[in-house]
């Protein structure tokens, strides 16, 4: 995506890798935000170690800090497990917190193709999908009202992220960045090399709160829902 004015920060911590756009440099604070979130869902997982391995949804617990019960919300929606949103509900919660404390109105916050996105105005968001001759070639336009908005983007055949299915890239837009993340991963595995990408494509329509979903499998793609296409070649 195309930074325009914004000025760029990377943060890492283990296996959380944050690229943020904003109109200053939120390197540090953005980093306290991620060590907080981390630690949270850390300790969660001492006390509940089911919540990293499940990959079912499991039942939703009252006490638990907002960043898990999101993630247990996500998991249910998609009917996946709570890990499956890990990605997604860590950039919109740094984002929404950047946001409050540093008086802003223009945040990019991306986890490993999981972005959580508040622009003024209208922006193209390009779609990596591996090996596929689309790749890079194709973008979804994202329109300044429909923000902020989640956009989460799994694949089969580019990064570490657990997928059962072959996608080279399956990208759900949701306003909560968590459900396009758990709704990405989900929709992703019932990409099948010999299933017609409209049975996948089935699967979107019927997962709650997500606004829409592209498919790109080789020189196949499909879509549902809001979702406005641009030729980048």
């Amino acid at each position: 995506m195309d930074p325009g004015d914004l000025v760029s920060c990377n943060v890492r911590v283990r296996e959380t890798d944050l690229y943020i756009l904003a109109p200053r440099d939120l390197a540090p604070a953005a980093k306290g935000l991620v060590l907080q979130y981390r630690n949270q869902l850390e300790n969660y997982i001492r006390h509940c170690p089911l919540f990293k391995s499940s990959l079912v949804p499991l039942a939703m617990d009252l006490l638990a800090p907002p960043v898990i019960k999101e993630m247990l919300s996500a998991a249910k929606a998609a009917k996946v497990g709570p890990m499956a949103a890990v990605a997604g509900v860590i950039a919109e919660f740094v984002g929404r917190d950047l946001l409050t404390m540093s008086h802003l109105d223009e945040i990019m916050v991306e986890n490993g193709g999981y972005i959580f996105l508040q622009r003024r105005a209208d922006c193209t968001i390009a779609i990596f999908a591996g090996p596929s001759p689309l790749s890079n070639k194709v973008g979804i336009k994202v329109p300044a009202q429909k923000m902020p908005l989640g956009i989460c983007t799994s694949s089969a055949t580019v990064g570490h992220s657990l997928s059962l299915g072959q996608a080279d890239a399956v990208t759900v837009l949701a306003s909560s960045t968590a459900l396009a993340d758990a709704a990405a991963t989900r929709i992703g595995n019932e990409v099948k090399e010999k299933r017609p990408l409209a049975e996948a494509l089935d699967t979107a329509c019927h997962i709650p709160g997500i606004k829409g979903a592209l498919i790109i499998r080789g020189l196949e793609i499909g879509a549902w829902g809001e979702i406005e296409l641009v030729d980048l070649s």
